[in-house]
Order: C-alpha cells, then sequence, then structure tokens
C-alpha cells in the first residue's frame, strides 16, 4: 500500500504507551508478515504484550511500573 499522501504521515509517541499513526498503514513485521489497517489511526504495540501485536490491545496498561531501587528490569506482573 503506497503512501500516495502529499503531506508526510504523522506518528505520535505516548511515554509507556503505543504509536499512534494516522493511517491507513502497512506494517511490516520481522518475519516478512504484512499486517495492514485501514483505520483513520491505528495505534501500534511497542511493549509487545499485545495478543494482537502489532497492533496494541492495550496490555501495557497492565504492566507494574519498576518501583524505585528494582534493578533487574525482568516482569513482575
Amino acid at each position: 500500500m503506497p503512501n500516495t499522501s502529499e503531506r508526510p504521515r504523522r506518528v505520535r509517541v505516548q511515554r509507556d504507551g503505543p504509536l499512534l499513526v494516522e493511517g491507513p498503514v502497512e506494517v511490516v513485521g520481522e518475519d516478512g508478515e504484512v499486517a495492514v489497517s485501514d483505520r483513520f489511526t491505528v495505534a501500534l504495540c511497542t511493549c509487545r504484550r499485545s495478543r494482537d501485536f502489532p497492533w496494541c490491545d492495550t496490555s501495557h496498561r497492565r504492566r507494574r511500573k519498576p518501583e524505585a531501587g528494582e534493578r533487574d528490569g525482568g516482569d513482575t506482573s
């Protein structure tokens, strides 16, 4: 799906959240699989916890933030 728009595609970055991308979009994964969405805005998962990856399903909201002094970075949920 080529980008036929004359203006640049807008991507919004959110702290601890998904990337919001003006659609429609075509996402090519590491394995070459292509996912397409025709929505006007799509949320792309950045935490890789989504069951519908690459689309965000808000799984990041259930992730506990590390407390001060925690250094292992492991998943504690």
